[in-house]
């Protein structure tokens, strides 16, 4: 099975990039400061003997995907880094010739021998969780469906259909799929325009009274500034997870805050999704939060679009929660959980409504988990990894090229603006927010979109 479009990577290469915060970030109890990008670039050559070359690029986000209670934030990032590396170091070494699909599922087999070399290597006393395996080897991934739309001179999300795919979905999700490719859950067109999601971290400042020691940067510092500034609709609210009273009480003073910002600027329309970042002990906190936010701010759960994987992301562990009851009043969407198909069955199972795809995970598997999604009839979302700059452009054109995704995610703009520098040049659209919303009809280039 084997197609003249079919790629082999003639060269791959990686290096790494550390951007510092411009103000902290605190999610799951932790406070992060800087992200470190991991970029790869790979040249490919089909069997019919045109060349091309494409990048993929992704903050290892090792405090979300590897928060360990063992291992510090340094070895764990470490270890991530030498797994992307070496990984790289693997396709250089790879024979192979196929889709990216396909080429990524191949070297997906590796993964976990390679992941257990690095982190006894490293003297580390767990696993590298599969979580973070993804995050580390989706710059690659990323770079290889970029460097195939680039060698066949056409966008990427153009070519998933049998023509240019070896094998029917069947292969990489279950008999209810046979016959069928991705082409027949994506767009041919990206939609022209997405509302964005902005983040209201835990730290995060909401009136102007809240701003204690202000940056001076110019940008906006408080939600109440963030609104107007940006024209925003769409607010994701980090919440504790553990402390019933703040959590509520946080989500109170965000409607209050946004109920003033938008009356102000005759906004009637606005939302927002709500992260416990897993620290919920049982679905009955979420159920005795919603009860709680109906008495004190009815219109702010109104407004509530869905919920985030609100308890540990260990599905498989006994008394795992179910979601039923929650999902019955908003959706409720699997985030850290989601790592591969039998994670998103169980999840199902249990009673989760939705599906947050993320880039970070690969492209390959998210448009593979948004297809999935989409046969079963659940909530989808795009969420972010404060993506900034190449990542970002590639977290929006998996949003715009899914059905169903109504809304974007996008904070690296808020917490790490220095990585969108050049790109807000090149893709203004993108960058420079008026009306809440970012244009991804402008991804519609070569490769993933963006040139």
């Amino acid at each position: 099975m084997s197609k003249p479009t079919d790629i082999r990577i003639r060269q791959a290469t990686a290096s790494t990039t550390r951007i510092a915060y411009r103000t902290p970030i605190k999610f799951g109890g932790r406070v992060v400061n800087d992200a470190v990008l991991l970029d790869v670039a790979v040249d490919v050559e089909t069997r019919d003997g045109r060349r091309g070359s494409g990048r993929g690029s992704m903050p290892l986000g090792n405090a979300w995907s590897w928060p360990s209670q063992r291992a510090s934030s340094e070895q764990t990032l470490s270890a991530m880094r030498t797994f992307g590396e070496r990984l790289v170091d693997a396709a250089n070494d790879c024979p192979e010739t196929g889709h990216p699909l396909e080429l990524s599922h191949l070297l997906s087999a590796s993964h976990a021998g390679l992941a257990a070399e690095v982190t006894a290597a490293a003297g580390l006393v767990e696993p590298m969780p599969r979580l973070a395996q993804l995050v580390a080897a989706s710059p690659l991934d990323a770079a290889l469906h970029d460097a195939y739309g680039r060698t066949l001179q056409a966008n990427s999300y153009d070519l998933l259909g049998r023509d240019f795919v070896n094998r029917d979905l069947a292969h990489y999700l279950t008999a209810e799929f046979h016959g069928e490719y991705l082409d027949a859950y994506t767009l041919r067109q990206p939609k022209p325009r997405m509302p964005l999601y902005h983040l209201v971290g835990a730290l995060d400042p909401l009136s102007d009274s809240d701003v204690t020691q202000p940056i001076g940067d110019g940008l906006p510092e408080s939600l109440g500034q963030w609104i107007p500034a940006d024209g925003l609709t769409h607010m994701k609210i980090k919440l504790a997870g553990d402390d019933l009273a703040w959590d509520v009480e946080r989500v109170v003073r965000v409607d209050a805050v946004a109920t003033e910002a938008q009356a102000r600027r005759g906004c009637p329309l606005w939302c927002y999704s709500l992260d416990f970042n897993e620290r919920c002990g049982s679905v009955d906190y979420v159920l005795e939060f919603l009860r709680q936010l109906e008495r004190q701010a009815p219109a702010a759960l109104e407004r509530v679009q869905y919920i985030e994987q609100p308890t540990h992301r260990d599905l498989r562990a006994g008394g795992a929660s179910p979601m039923h009851a929650a999902a019955a009043i908003k959706p409720v969407v699997i985030d850290e959980s989601l790592v591969d198909l039998e994670s998103l069955l169980l999840a199902r199972e249990l009673g989760y409504s939705g599906v947050a795809l993320k880039a970070c995970k690969g492209h390959g598997e998210a448009l593979l988990m948004g297809a999935a999604a989409q046969k079963y009839g659940m909530f989808l979302c795009v969420q972010d990894l404060t993506c900034v700059g190449t990542s970002f452009l590639h977290s929006a054109s998996l949003a715009a090229r899914v059905p169903g995704v109504a809304a974007i995610e996008g904070n690296g703009r808020q917490y790490c603006p220095a990585g969108n520098r050049g790109w807000d040049q090149r893709f203004p659209a993108m960058f420079e927010i008026t009306d809440g919303s970012v244009g991804t009809g402008s991804l519609n280039g070569l490769g993933l979109g963006f040139e």
